[in-house]
């Protein structure tokens, strides 16, 4: 009996640590959440009124992160939207209960495009609340450290960038509280990020258990079944049920032998 349950503890292990190696490892693009960490503050940026600003200097408030690129062809003007359609049906008041940062990670782009693309979008998502939604460009290097921080993960190919799509709820002080996935979101979810940033409550999304099962696909900019996770997953599950019906069964057995 000892000897069976080592064996079986031993192929626990080995197939758990297959699967987590399938599940954890990190991305070449996607999400690597940093749920409680510190985002540099004092990081240098230049809004669409041409000012240099320091991350410090804006976020004195629940502020929602996302990034794009201002000449992106796929997702990007798509979660602008997403954002933007929830910013309007969310019964918190943008500038005043919490702000939006959009930057910018290629470094190609200009103040002059932050401002087109932020009065794009602020003349018809933002209430009249302009102020509250900045657009900020900057520098390769600061954007390496802000995506860094953040686990945001991008690759250049050519001119062009495949991305993630996802806004990033960071409180006053800087601490990330919560990662919402996707280019359309739910205005419960939205005002429950800012609740909880504002009160430095990092917690984690149900969307995070979701992308188990997903992988992004480069080409098409989107995230996709990935049967080799799934696959993984359900092995473990089996396994799991296995050994507890394997170890079970014999002392049930041992019951009832005493009994007659």
């Amino acid at each position: 009996m000892k000897k069976n349950l080592i064996l079986a503890c031993i192929i626990l292990v080995g197939l758990t640590g297959t699967v987590r190696a399938q599940v954890d490892k990190s991305p070449d693009v996607g999400i690597v959440e940093h749920l409680g960490s510190t985002i540099p503050l004092d990081l240098k940026f230049v809004n669409d009124k041409f000012e240099t600003v320091t991350l410090r200097q804006l976020i004195t408030k629940p502020t929602i992160l996302s990034f794009v690129y201002f000449d992106c062809p796929g997702l990007c003007s798509p979660l602008l939207e997403g954002l933007g359609s929830v910013i309007q049906k969310s019964d918190l008041k943008l500038g005043k209960d919490y702000q939006v940062i959009t930057i910018s990670f290629n470094f190609r782009d200009t103040p002059e495009k932050a401002k087109e693309k932020k009065k794009r979008f602020t003349e018809r998502y933002a209430k009249g609340n302009s102020d509250g939604w900045i657009f900020l460009t900057t520098d390769s290097a600061t954007i390496f450290n802000i995506t860094h921080s953040t686990g945001f993960i991008t690759k250049a190919v050519g001119l062009d960038f495949v991305h993630p799509s996802a806004i990033i709820a960071v409180s006053p002080q800087g601490m990330i509280t919560r990662y919402l996935y996707g280019i359309t979101f739910l205005p419960i979810d939205f005002k429950m990020s800012i609740l909880e940033a504002n009160k430095e409550q990092p917690r984690p999304t149900i969307q995070k258990v979701m992308l188990l099962c997903f992988s992004y696909d480069p080409a098409g900019q989107r995230y996709s079944l990935d049967i080799l996770k799934i696959t993984g997953i359900l092995m473990l599950f089996f396994i799991l049920v296995f050994v507890v019906v394997y170890l079970i069964k014999p002392k049930r057995k041992t019951k009832l032998s005493s009994h007659e």
